[in-house]
């Protein structure tokens, strides 16, 4: 019975400061949702660009390809609690001078480039406080993450087109702010202090060398482990299926609908990955395993449907299909972090969160272009074809990795 408990989404509940983490979290995700997509919408009524609207989307993600790599080792060198407090309270500071209705447009861009950078330190400084925090729930802790950050894009989506309307974009970078307020206050009061692990010795050298070694370890630790390269690789295909996301509000043009509409559309997906992530909870931990590598390909593979041009219901239908594959990433996630090194797994994280994040960035700015010359449509569906591709190739490499035995190795959920 008691492990059955501990399997259950709800078992992370469990743990008070779960649910202080939880909390803060909860706002900023729908707040910074809400953000980014009011600057994308305002962009393409301002120029009528795909490839700039999208580029103005991918802004918020390109900036982790540096920002992982040069800030996530702060996570294993300072206090995670007091990482996470100060890149809360950077981030409010930064975004409500971008709220400011007189700050050019230009400016907005570049402050989105700096919140973006200080991303990577709270996130790695969160993914390495989990598992102490939630011990043999770590899994259900990451599932609750996964299922409540993909209802809270739910929510943002749906309402960012009639918040850009009704209050403005500025109103909107404003909301975006106070969340970031609230949830330092809240990790101030509500966690523990989470003291980093012993540094690891490192050889006596300039400077700079120990900083390169600080900045690489991540990098260093998961191309050198090959369980952990291919969680790696499974987690990075979400490049290929961010691309309905990012040319949302260009395909919503093109098939003749607008305002709220386009919430929809940018919510299906995340809806349907809310059920699928809800349903995978039910099976056991070594199926999950075994599954990863099919549920890979089968989140690219609904895309291939925007080849026939599909109106809304349809497109609306092949995203949640899309959606419900793409659970697949908390079990891919919490596998990665339970078999990082201690030592180094703030790094690690930070690491695979930057190439997962980066490279959104990057197919959604590519989507963009290609969508000047196939259409929103077309570039949708060559992206769904190469990250089916992709995804078989990794599918692959997984099934030789021999799930079994890494269910072995891991941790009890309960």
């Amino acid at each position: 019975m008691a492990d059955q408990r501990t399997r259950t989404v709800s078992a992370a509940f469990g743990v008070p400061q779960f649910r202080v983490l939880w909390t803060a979290g909860l706002g900023s995700v729908i707040g910074d949702q809400l953000a980014r997509v009011a600057l994308s919408i305002l962009v393409f009524q301002r120029t009528g660009s795909a490839a700039l609207s999208a580029g103005t989307y991918a802004l918020s993600m390109l900036p982790a390809l540096v920002s992982g790599a040069l800030f996530a080792w702060l996570a294993d060198r300072f206090d995670r609690r007091r990482v996470m407090v100060a890149c809360d309270v950077l981030r409010a500071a930064l975004v409500s001078v971008m709220a400011i209705p007189a700050i050019p447009l230009g400016v907005v861009a570049g402050l989105l480039v700096v919140v973006q950078l200080v991303e990577a330190p709270f996130s790695a400084a969160q993914g390495a406080v989990l598992p102490e925090m939630l011990g043999r729930r770590y899994e259900a802790g990451q599932a609750v993450q996964q299922i409540t950050g993909q209802l809270s894009l739910v929510l943002g989506f749906a309402v960012a087109a009639l918040v850009v309307t009704d209050v403005g974009a500025h109103a909107a970078l404003g909301i975006d702010a106070a969340t970031f307020a609230v949830s330092a206050i809240l990790i101030r009061a509500g966690i523990a202090p989470y003291p980093p692990p012993p540094a690891a010795e490192v050889s006596v050298g300039s400077r700079w060398r120990r900083l390169w070694r600080e900045v690489g370890a991540g990098a260093v630790i998961v191309a050198g482990d090959r369980q952990l390269w291919t969680l790696v690789w499974l987690g990075w295909l979400a490049l290929f299926t961010v691309v309905p996301e990012g040319l949302a509000v260009p395909f919503a043009q093109q098939i003749g609908v607008s305002g709220g509409w386009i919430g929809v559309i940018l919510a299906a997906e995340p809806a349907g990955a809310v059920v699928g992530a809800m349903l995978l909870r039910l099976v056991p931990r070594i199926w999950r395993l075994r599954a990863l590598g099919l549920l890979a390909v089968g989140t690219s593979l609904p895309l291939l449907g925007y080849w026939a041009r599909p109106g809304l219901a349809a497109a609306l239908v092949l995203l949640v299909l899309s959606g419900l594959c793409s659970g697949y990433q908390v079990t891919a996630g919490a596998t990665f972090v339970q078999l990082a090194p201690v030592a180094v797994r703030g790094r690690a994280l930070g690491f695979a969160r930057t190439g997962q994040v980066a490279g959104q960035g990057i197919g959604v700015v590519l989507g963009g272009v290609l969508a000047q010359t196939a259409g929103a449509a077309g570039a949708i569906a060559w992206a769904g074809t190469a990250g089916a591709l992709v995804a078989l190739a990794a599918a692959l490499t997984w099934s030789r990795r021999h799930p079994d035995t890494i269910a072995a190795a891991l941790p009890a959920e309960a």
